[in-house]
């Protein structure tokens, strides 16, 4: 409930913090970038809260389309909590939770919890091809092996998601990982269910994967999506998820180090990395993906000007990359995260997340920059210098 909230929204100052990146001097909100009203950044949306608490404003599905621009990337905690210790994004949730309890929201993001709450996906695909992604790959259904390998909903049915996934998959093979895989058993992990507010079907899909775990043994899993390592690491604790859970990025970078994986084919290539907010911001993991690219031989890597905490989304958090709430246009964040890789000099755009993969790889396209800069994943380009 909101009211909740009420000592956080009233100790918001209005100080615009939750704007712009300081270190880095700026903009760090994606659909506050994008529209530039009060309303599509924290500082707007926290006084939405107070005026719907103060009873000063009720909520409808016009206001709603505002607030679920919100892509849930943790910008504007990283701006706002050393100044003044408060959260927007978990009252910009919240918003979102009494939203579905009442109705309000807007129809892209009705349909898409209609396709998970019926199909299990947002995809509207049969669970009977969810492992299709795996065929002919040889890898083993689970069955007491020491990881999990969990691919999620885009690795399962998004044609590119589904490439990534069986990247990943042989070189956690070619490194000697005891892992196996779910396939068509596997269940939503329910992330962007739980970003748009509808915590009830997360509930019940953590519940399901929970006891699917389980019930199979599971200890270690690892995952292809930031998306789902958050999910899986903190949210599924509160309904008693007790499970070791790593990104890919940090399962190949243990393996690098072990000299399990040895990438030696020269990949003469400026390269820049994209942090995905689900792994950096909201979990603290910059380094992993790095070190692997460090790894390359002869690969230069880059920073752009937002990286790290201050990094610039790509657009597809917060139920995003299903709804596209947000909209497209010129100042989308994923093509503006395109046109800064671009400018900075990098000849690859570098990703460790699906969603982003595909996000950017859109902008690159509509920006007309194929041939200029290419968007890989970390696990493409080390598969590639394995060779």
């Amino acid at each position: 409930m909101l009211a909740d909230y009420k000592e956080d929204i009233y100790h918001c100052l209005k100080c615009g913090a939750c704007r712009v990146s300081y270190e880095a001097f700026a903009p760090i909100c994606p659909s506050g970038t994008k529209y530039g009203f009060d309303s599509h950044y924290a500082v707007g949306r926290v006084e939405l809260a107070r005026a719907l608490l103060e009873g000063r404003l009720e909520i409808d599905s016009d206001m709603m389309r505002r607030v679920y621009s919100c892509t849930s990337c943790g910008g504007c905690d990283e701006q706002c909590n050393p100044a003044v210790g408060i959260s927007p994004l978990r009252i910009i949730e919240e918003i979102k939770f009494e939203a579905v309890e009442k109705g309000l929201i807007p129809p892209e993001v009705r349909d898409f919890l209609k396709s998970v709450s019926i199909h299990g996906n947002p995809y509207l695909q049969p669970q009977g091809e969810r492992g299709n992604w795996a065929a002919d790959s040889g890898f083993e259904a689970y069955s007491s092996q020491e990881n999990l390998y969990y691919v999620g909903c885009v690795g399962s049915y998004d044609e590119r998601g589904r490439r990534l996934a069986k990247t990943v998959g042989d070189l956690l093979a070619a490194a000697g990982l005891s892992f196996g895989i779910l396939g068509e058993r596997e269940i939503c992990d329910g992330n962007e269910v739980n970003r748009v507010g509808e915590r009830g079907l997360f509930q019940f899909l953590a519940e399901q994967n929970i006891s699917l775990f389980r019930e199979l043994g599971v200890r270690k899993i690892i995952t292809l999506s930031p998306h789902s390592y958050h999910a899986i690491r903190n949210d599924y604790v509160k309904y008693g998820g007790d499970f070791e859970v790593l990104h890919y990025t940090q399962a190949i970078q243990r393996m690098v180090h072990e000299k399990k994986i040895v990438p030696k084919k020269p990949i003469h290539k400026t390269v820049t990395f994209h942090d995905p907010c689900f792994l950096g911001r909201h979990n603290n993991e910059y380094q992993a993906p790095r070190s692997i690219l460090e790894c390359i031989p002869e690969m230069r890597l880059i920073e752009m000007e937002r990286n790290r905490r201050n990094a610039f989304c790509c657009g597809g958090g917060g139920g995003n990359f299903f709804t596209d709430v947000l909209g497209s246009g010129k100042w989308s964040p994923n093509r503006i995260r395109v046109r800064e890789a671009y400018e900075r000099g990098a000849d690859v755009l570098a990703v460790s997340c699906p969603n982003c993969r595909n996000m950017l790889e859109d902008g690159m396209r509509v920006e007309e920059l194929e041939g200029k800069i290419a968007v890989r994943d970390v696990a493409e380009i080390l598969k590639e210098s394995c060779a």
